[in-house]
């Protein structure tokens, strides 16, 4: 079961036309983030819809009903379910096709969603770069400088103490996080439900670790873009009762050369010792000698100029995803 009903509320729509299902929706109520934030605030979720005004309006509309009746006076989203995972909707950059772990819909969304009031809360950034075998000077600079404390390192993950290691990524995510915008702690049951979504396509090789005095200080998470061999499926991993897709997707998961940088941070303490410059020179060197060829970074908020300086410096800002938010 998603741990997010351990402490959240969901209640789901479907608009249907004629008995044929045009759309859906999810009204969600996370207490954790009312807790941390305005307590006033529900969202919606699980947004799929025709294009149609009246049809979105009738979904957001009965969405909004049921948060009403539960105390809540504004609705934000789409989140599913938390902002911790897919939020927004794609609103510039439909040139590229869907990776793994972001939100993709019709161009028509955003009209839709702005035609029934919701107006922008916050962005997010994308974006894509090449794999090339060093980083950009400025960034080996910053990187060579952090290497030379004789007490920082960078290292990959321990897959025999795995366990161990998502408590590590948990509480750097947890702690690098903690100011932003909208922000809810992962608890240890999210973080375990991502992990087993994530198992199969983990490579130890991609995910590492900044140490300082032998203390994990940093982390970045690091998947190969499994969409890749989704896609190869064709939304189907039989025909004829034979395995044919599942095959098509093994065949093209072998083949996959984009990487999705999932997450990363550095906690606050040791955000000037240059941590990210040399996690990324690193995983660089690795991703080219794997054999990569393009990465995505992203979703990231507009708001994190931090990171959005060493994304801009290591890649093209690509795609913008929009999170929408409106009284009810």
């Amino acid at each position: 079961m998603n741990p997010f009903f351990e402490f959240g509320e969901v209640e789901l729509f479907v608009a249907y036309r004629d008995g044929v299902p045009v759309g859906r929706i999810a009204a969600l109520i996370n207490h954790r983030h009312n807790e941390l934030h305005d307590p006033s605030v529900g969202f919606f979720g699980l947004f799929d819809v025709v294009d149609d005004e009246a049809v979105a309006r009738r979904l957001l509309e009965a969405a909004a009903d049921w948060l009403r009746t539960r105390g809540k006076e504004a609705m934000l989203g789409p989140t599913n379910f938390t902002v911790n995972h897919e939020s927004g909707v794609l609103v510039d950059g439909f040139d590229r096709e869907q990776s793994f772990l972001t939100p993709y819909n019709p161009r028509y969304y955003p009209a839709l969603l702005e035609a029934a009031g919701l107006t922008k809360a916050m962005d997010f950034c994308g974006w894509h770069g090449p794999v090339l075998p060093e980083m950009p000077a400025s960034v080996c600079r910053a990187a060579q400088w952090a290497a030379r404390r004789p007490s920082v390192r960078v290292r990959t993950v321990r897959m025999g103490d795995f366990a161990a290691e998502l408590r590590t990524f948990r509480d750097i995510y947890n702690a690098a996080w903690a100011d932003n915008w909208g922000f809810t702690p992962m608890t240890s049951r999210q973080v375990t439900y991502l992990t087993r979504q994530l198992r199969p396509v983990v490579r130890p090789e991609l995910l590492v670790v900044a140490e300082v005095e032998g203390a994990a200080a940093g982390m970045a998470l690091v998947v190969p873009d499994i969409c890749v061999a989704l896609r190869a499926a064709g939304g189907r991993l039989t025909r004829w009762g034979l395995p044919v897709g599942l095959l098509r997707m093994r065949r093209a998961a072998r083949r996959i050369t984009h990487l999705r940088v999932v997450a990363g941070g550095v906690r606050p303490e040791h955000r000037r010792l240059g941590l990210d410059a040399l996690m990324y020179t690193e995983m660089m060197r690795t991703w080219y000698r794997l054999g990569y060829q393009t990465f995505e970074l992203g979703p990231t908020l507009e708001g994190n100029l931090p990171v959005i300086r060493v994304a801009d410096r290591m890649a093209t800002r690509t795609r913008t995803y929009r999170l929408y938010h409106g009284g009810i």
